[in-house]
């Protein structure tokens, strides 16, 4: 997606892939791409002009075949890929490794890239171009550029200028972050198609899509296009994963390896019909061989510092499935924050899913420890009913028999326990001290150091409230009751008054 340590590039009709190099590393930035003109599965028409696979150089960072192919010769399963597609045969293939483009090559250094450099360093150093004390400004204004990344360096009236890119080693916008390796295998044959359409957009024509993808591939019926898992990526794009099986007569099956897949889609008319499906990116989702992977971490790519590049592998989290790739621009860190984010939001909701799980299960679990607690309660309920049961049929069984001699010694061994049992040394005088113990503990209230219960703050809080309106109440209640005992005084100080006047009339 962001990144590209060179992408393969095949011939329509041949079976040899070949990796493309693009220069000392695979470039940065995005991919300019002109999508179709509607979003349609329908079976695409080859218009002869040249997309986004055609024109456009691919910038995407996949650790697909970008790091070396392979071309394969032989002959195909009767009219399958071998003849039909030009894939070359998927049975008898004699491989043979190219050279590894992109990152891993080294070319010779070139005269024009020697001029490069030398102008490169008249234009940050010493600018002859007004020939007095405004080049020493110049020349700090050409080192600003070079710093930044962008603008033109001006140093010669007979030389055109230097064009300062953020690939240039002065650059200081750059980092180095980390990548996980993918772990599938060639065999596997996954291939990563990102299409600027919405996930929804996706699953909604996905069955349109893989028909769409068959005729891509020419419509033969022995092969199958399977659709290996679909991603939401940012800025409204989506990463399908698919894989084709090709089933010979015999009635036996394979996939289409990963690097053979990918270089029919890297052939000229084979991209301009995924173009018209909405395809901005494909890559092969394969290993890094240790070879490549040695290759890689001890040449850095262009314009880094090899120190930050071994500094980088020496801060490794995890060498094993994690590789350092640079990032230069605003851009690129852009993009790896919002794929972060991506991530992030995918990792949460997969996280509130097993969260619901989980606490679907603690429901789950804590019904069946009830139930448990239940049945056994029930269980041992029917055994005391059983037993009682069986106790009143053997009495029946045994009535009017005399006692025998097993009942009788079951009798004398009943006796002898019950009398160990009663034994004042024995444990039912034990269980006396214990208890008589316990009474006299109880009694001088001794108690323990820590404390027995504990009260939940919100608990107390409510019991504390709860008890302050009682006495708020009590409180109340009392000043009713006082005022009306000054009623009864002033009725009965009212009532000895009439009383005592109607007695001097009466006298």
């Amino acid at each position: 997606m962001a990144f590209n340590f060179g992408a393969p590039s095949g011939t329509s009709g041949t079976a040899t892939a070949t990796a493309a190099p693009a220069g000392g590393f695979g470039g940065f930035g995005t991919t300019t791409t002109t999508a179709g003109s509607a979003f349609s599965f329908s079976a695409p028409t080859n218009t002869g002009t040249t997309g986004l696979f055609g024109g456009t150089q691919n910038k995407g960072f996949g650790f697909g075949t970008g790091f070396g192919t392979t071309a394969g010769t032989g002959t195909g399963l009767g009219t399958g890929l071998g003849t039909g597609l030009g894939f070359g045969g998927f049975n008898t293939q004699q491989q043979q490794q190219t050279t590894l483009g992109g990152l891993f090559s080294q070319p010779a250094q070139a005269p024009a890239q020697s001029n490069q450099l030398i102008h490169t360093a008249s234009a940050l150093s010493a600018p002859a171009l007004l020939g007095d004390e405004r080049d020493a400004i110049l020349a700090k204004w050409n080192q600003l550029q070079a710093f930044w990344g962008t603008g033109k360096g001006y140093f010669n009236n007979n030389n055109a200028p230097v064009e300062f890119t953020q690939e240039n080693p002065f650059c200081r916008f750059k980092a180095v972050g980390y990548s996980c390796m993918p772990s599938n295998k060639d065999e596997d044959g996954l291939v990563v198609l990102v299409f600027n359409r919405k996930e929804t957009d996706i699953r909604s024509q996905q069955q349109q899509l893989v028909e769409s993808l068959h005729k891509v591939l020419g419509g033969n019926q022995t092969l199958a296009v399977n659709v290996e898992g679909i991603k939401t990526l940012p800025d409204d794009q989506t990463e399908v994963v698919i894989y084709v099986v090709e089933r010979s007569p015999n009635g036996t099956s394979r996939r289409v390896p990963a690097t053979t897949l990918y270089a029919h889609f890297e052939q000229a008319n084979i991209k301009t019909q995924l173009q018209q499906l909405g395809v901005t990116l494909s890559m092969a989702r394969t290993e890094l061989s240790p070879a490549q992977v040695k290759q890689l971490l001890q040449n850095p790519p262009a314009g880094v510092d090899p120190i930050i590049w071994e500094q980088a592998q020496v801060d490794n989290p995890d060498s094993e499935k994690l590789i350092p790739v640079p990032m230069v621009g605003f851009k690129e860190l852009l993009r790896r924050l919002k794929v972060q984010d991506q991530m992030t939001k995918q990792h949460q909701t997969r996280l509130d899913i097993i969260s619901e799980d989980i606490s679907e299960l603690q429901k789950n679990q804590t019904t069946t420890v009830a139930k448990i607690a239940q049945y056994k309660r029930k269980l041992m309920d029917l055994s005391h009913r059983t037993l009682q049961v069986l106790i009143k049929q053997e009495i029946q069984r045994k009535s009017g028999y005399a006692i025998q001699a097993d009942e009788e010694q079951l009798r004398v061994q009943l006796d002898t326990i019950q009398c160990e049992l009663n034994a004042p040394t024995q444990f039912k005088g034990r269980l006396n001290e214990l208890m008589s113990q316990i009474r006299m503990q109880n009694h001088f209230g001794q108690v323990r150091s820590e404390e027995r219960y504990y009260i939940d703050a919100d608990l107390l809080r409510e019991i504390k409230q709860h008890l302050k309106q009682q006495q708020e109440g009590l409180s109340h209640l009392i000043s009713i009751i006082k005022d009306d005992l000054e009623d009864i005084k002033l009725v009965e100080h009212g009532l000895n008054e009439t009383i005592h006047i109607r007695g001097g009339v009466f006298s």
